[in-house]
């Protein structure tokens, strides 16, 4: 049965001393949202992959399953259990299971590499990690990580691990529910700093709630949505706005374990899907190698986008083909639990170069560099505050202190919101690139690099790319005499780092790099050498 929601607000005092817009009526925590679902619709799709679908009745008594394992094993409510898993089964399965646990999900990418993986689960003091068997090599020994507990591997056999399916048997059923407050961790996602040091958010329930509550009100979202998972599980985009957002109103997550663009739309069209969220290469990548017109997409109705522009020439072509199709920006950030602003249903063509207006329960300032609150239609730095922004970050104060003020997160991006309330986006104050949807930060290469012994400094800038957006294109000054090739770069990145963080374009040269009077980088000549 379906319930109609009540998106009725109040302001209310959450984090100690932050007072901030909230749904009235709400869930008490994720965990809740996805039992009402379950109460809702027992016998519905919960997850489908590979041919593979299970009911939102067998996910939760597999999920208790393994909750009460993870609980024999010493697992307690508030213990990080990280999951080292591509988009599939075990995946959206694990997630909910820990949820019952009361413990706290910690989402890896396994694009990350050895040196990344030991940092964050050193940094959050994981208790258990569920990974799959190709991952395994990119773990730490026990010896060098004994609070890590238990490993878990999936399809295949590792030392020191146990068999994923140890965590279905049968166990003792009836395990209590955990005790929750909405302020607790549901969720830490690592995620690359300005000081290249990776940085764990805390999304809390709260958090959650407030954003998937954010997607259904904003995107018109009813009970039985079918959304296509395409972006990471481990990104806040496919966690929050795909997974639990499905498990918010009783959907189902169709997951492709890696996108193909061919694959992708006939999934839409096999599954009914209704909802996808990509970025704007993957809509670009799916007009380029299949026609709509060729498959029944009647069901497909939500079209939401972000991570990049969406260039007009490219909403154009959608509308042609897909008229029925809802286009949407969304803007946020994983410090704001995915999104800070929607465009408004219908609004795609109108507004092309606007990410939308504020979402209900949030707020967006835009403030010099002085802290002051600029007119309608100036640019400065984009201040958030409201319900989805979280608490903080894992074990960190010098950043909490650095980047939150009375509630506000300091985004680092530049814009400005007209008169009526459309917000845009024009540039970044942090050194970012974003490739096809990954953020990059250039303080982290260029740190990596210069740390080489052939190398004496280096400079990481985004390369424009008609598919991704931006690709890297790094330049390195290299001591004089020393014998360096573009592809012993790239090597030195992929043994240290995120695979899509490794080098597109690679510039060699003795030469020192632009500088001002100050001896501060100039890049602005190194992106005039690439634009000629």
């Amino acid at each position: 049965m379906s319930i109609s929601p009540n998106f009725s607000t109040r302001h209310e005092q959450h984090f100690g001393d932050r007072v901030v817009r909230c749904y009235r009526e709400r869930p008490a925590s994720v965990l809740d949202s996805f039992l009402a679902s379950v109460e809702r619709a027992p016998d519905a799709d919960c997850i489908v992959c590979e041919g593979q679908r299970l009911s939102y009745r067998e996910v939760a008594d597999r999920a208790e399953t393994m909750a009460a394992q993870l609980r024999h094993r010493g697992v307690e409510p508030g213990d990080r259990v990280g999951l080292l898993i591509g988009n599939g089964i075990e995946f959206v399965l694990t997630v909910i299971g820990i949820l019952r646990a009361g413990a706290i999900i910690m989402p890896l990418n396994i694009r990350e590499q050895a040196p990344g993986l030991r940092y964050m689960l050193e940094h959050s003091d994981a208790r258990a990690v569920v990974f799959a068997a190709d991952q395994g090599g990119k773990l730490p020994p026990p010896t060098e990580l004994p609070g890590l507990r238990h490993r878990f591997v999936i399809n295949g056999d590792n030392e020191h691990s146990e068999p994923f399916e140890n965590l279905l048997q049968t166990a003792d059923m009836g395990l209590p529910l955990p005790s929750v407050n909405e302020e607790d961790p549901a969720v830490i996602l690592y995620t690359s700093g300005t000081t290249g040091t990776p940085k764990g958010v805390i999304l809390t329930h709260f958090n959650i709630i407030h954003s998937v509550m954010h997607f259904q009100h904003t995107m018109g979202l009813g009970d039985g949505e079918r959304t296509l998972l395409v972006a990471p599980g481990s990104h806040v985009t496919g966690l929050v706005a795909n997974i639990f957002t499905m498990t918010h109103v009783a959907g189902c997550t169709v997951v492709i374990p890696a996108f193909d663009a061919v694959e992708a739309v006939r999934l839409i069209a096999r599954e009914k899907v209704t909802h996808t969220i990509m970025v704007p290469a993957m809509y670009n990548l799916c007009l380029m190698r299949t026609n709509f017109r060729d498959h029944d997409l009647s069901a497909f109705r939500i079209g939401g986008f972000g991570g990049a522009p969406m260039p007009e020439s490219t909403i154009a072509r959608l509308r042609e083909q897909l008229p029925d199709l809802e286009l949407i920006n969304a803007y946020g950030a994983t410090e704001t639990t995915s999104p800070s602003t929607c465009l408004p249903l219908g609004d795609a063509g109108n507004h092309a170069d606007s990410v939308g207006r504020v979402v209900p329960c949030g707020d967006v300032r835009i403030m010099d560099d002085h802290g002051r609150e600029v007119a309608p239609g100036q640019s400065g730095e984009l201040w958030i505050s409201g319900p989805m922004v979280v608490p903080g970050y894992w074990n960190n104060p010098e950043a909490n202190a650095r980047e939150f003020t009375a509630g506000h997160w300091r985004s680092g991006d530049i814009g400005s919101i007209d008169e009526e309330g459309f917000v845009r986006v024009f540039d970044r104050k942090k050194d970012m690139i974003n490739r096809g949807g990954y953020n990059i930060y250039s303080v982290e290469l260029e740190n990596l690099i210069t740390g080489h012994p052939a190398v004496v400094e280096s400079a990481v800038i985004p390369h424009p790319d008609e598919v991704l957006g931006e690709k890297i294109h790094v330049f390195v000054t290299v001591v004089k005499g020393q014998e360096l090739t573009e592809n012993e770069i790239r090597q030195f990145c992929r043994e240290n780092l995120a695979d899509y963080k490794t080098p597109d374009y690679v510039t060699i040269q003795e030469d020192p790099l632009p500088r001002n009077a100050n001896g501060k980088l100039v890049k602005a000549g190194l992106k005039e050498r690439i634009a000629r």
